[in-house]
């Protein structure tokens, strides 16, 4: 079986999720599953004032486009192509061109697979970035991000925060 690779897709602006659902019920329809791995619509943070006050939200990275992680071939080319929304691959012409390892980076998107000494339920602490010397309990891991998310006690009640594999030892 070949290589699965991420590529971009552009879409009509303000149709990123429609298009995704739109791709994942094709892929369920279809059977696709282990042709077309992942749709992404990749957002960011991003804190605004509205009358006074400091509110973050989540806006769409790149608007107009779509991630997605699949086996290029004639079918999979077809079936994302044709989706409502879908305007094409970027690349040359009608040839998708994946993302390369430095174009995924920034995106938070790992290739290389990390292997963690720890699970669900350990009880890890952060050894860098912001959170450094916090102690929490793991309630779930993203391999494909390579984060897992801790519960820390903010202002006396538990929250939860997402910390890179990075980041973070076994107790």
């Amino acid at each position: 079986m070949a290589e699965a690779n991420w590529y971009v897709v552009h879409t009509y602006s303000g149709y990123e999720n429609k298009v995704k659902a739109n791709i994942e019920k094709t892929i369920e329809n279809r059977h696709l599953e282990e042709e077309i791995l992942e749709v992404r619509v990749p957002l960011q943070d991003v804190v605004e004032m509205k009358n006074g006050a400091r509110k973050t939200v989540q806006k769409k990275m790149f608007p107009g486009y779509v991630l997605i992680n699949m086996v290029m071939n004639d079918d999979t080319w077809y079936v994302v192509r044709n989706t409502r929304g879908v305007t094409g691959f970027v690349g040359p012409g009608s040839k998708p061109v994946p993302l390369t390892e430095a174009e995924m980076k920034p995106l938070g998107i790992k290739t290389e697979n990390v292997s963690v000494d720890f699970a669900e339920g350990d009880t890890i602490a952060v050894v860098a970035g912001v959170w450094k010397d916090t102690i929490g309990v793991v309630q779930r891991m993203d391999f494909g991000k390579q984060t897992a998310t801790i519960n820390v006690e903010l202002f006396g009640r538990e929250t939860p925060v997402e910390i890179s594999f990075a980041e973070v030892r076994r107790m």
